[in-house]
């Protein structure tokens, strides 16, 4: 990659950063096209997130991807936020628009993308999603269109309540499961599909989300987190069809580049580099 004085620039905002796999996405989308961009990434703490989202106007950024824990607070120093961004409550992808701010969520979008890829439909099936933070918001928002109904369930029962009633103001379809349910053999037989979106599964010795003892080889289960979780491994021996994270991670990358650049960029080059084959 050749930088010049003309050279656009893109990046991630983050606490941490140093383990993102957007880097090699983004460059090697600019590369393959030609475009003259880059990609990369700011360690932001907290309490500068306002002045770093002040620097993209005043350096004349692109643009920037927003992760944890910024993003639901940078929505208060965008000039504006997408509707879809507004009802989720979060942003993930900025765009520097001639000195305008504005704010996007690709992260649902993203979902439901690689869901698509993966040859897995959710129109009429009962979902259950394990966690109800900024990731299960962004999900939710188009699961709970196109699912005959999504249950949530939280150890903070109180954050899943908050979820599933924001959420009800789209279709009304979403339901809470309590500790007993998710223990429940019987609960699950009428469950398609279980998506795990909180953190469980990050470290090799978290605790698998769900007793592995209710699931049967016709649920699909998906893991919002890159790799092969425990509870994805689990579910593969089992028979299930399974899905990681890694996709939805590609497709809202992509959604990110098309708005920052108008382009609609290689999504093989992309998924190549960040080892998705």
């Amino acid at each position: 990659m050749n930088i010049s004085g003309k050279t656009r620039v893109t990046g991630l905002f983050g606490y941490p950063v140093e383990h993102s796999l957007s880097p090699l996405m983004h460059n090697a989308a600019f590369k393959y096209l030609g475009l003259d961009y880059c990609y990369v990434t700011f360690l932001v703490s907290p309490d500068l997130l306002g002045d770093a989202v002040k620097a993209i106007k005043a350096l004349n950024l692109s643009g920037v991807n927003v992760t944890v824990p910024h993003k639901e607070n940078v929505i208060n120093f965008l000039d504006e936020i997408s509707e879809e961004a507004s009802f989720i409550g979060a942003v993930n992808t900025i765009k520097n628009d001639n000195g305008k701010l504005i704010g996007y969520n690709t992260d649902g979008r993203g979902f439901m993308r690689s869901l698509t890829e993966s040859n897995i439909d959710v129109r009429g099936k009962k979902i259950l999603i394990l966690g109800s933070g900024g990731a299960s918001r962004a999900i939710g928002y188009y699961l709970c269109k196109e699912a005959k109904e999504v249950y949530l369930f939280d150890i903070d029962n109180k954050k899943a309540v908050l979820l599933r009633d924001h959420l009800n103001r789209l279709k009304g379809n979403v339901l809470l499961a309590d500790i007993e349910s998710v223990r429940n053999k019987d609960f699950f037989s009428d469950i398609g599909v279980i998506i795990n979106a909180t953190p469980l599964g990050l470290k090799p010795d978290d605790p698998v989300p769900v007793d592995i003892s209710v699931i049967n080889k016709n649920h699909i289960v998906c893991d919002l987190i890159y790799k092969e979780t425990p509870l994805l491994k689990n579910a593969s021996m089992i028979g299930c069809k399974t899905m990681d994270g890694l996709g939805m991670l590609l497709y809202q990358g992509v959604f990110a580049f098309e708005i920052w650049t108008g382009v609609i960029p290689p999504v093989d080059v992309m998924r190549q580099a960040i080892g998705k084959r």
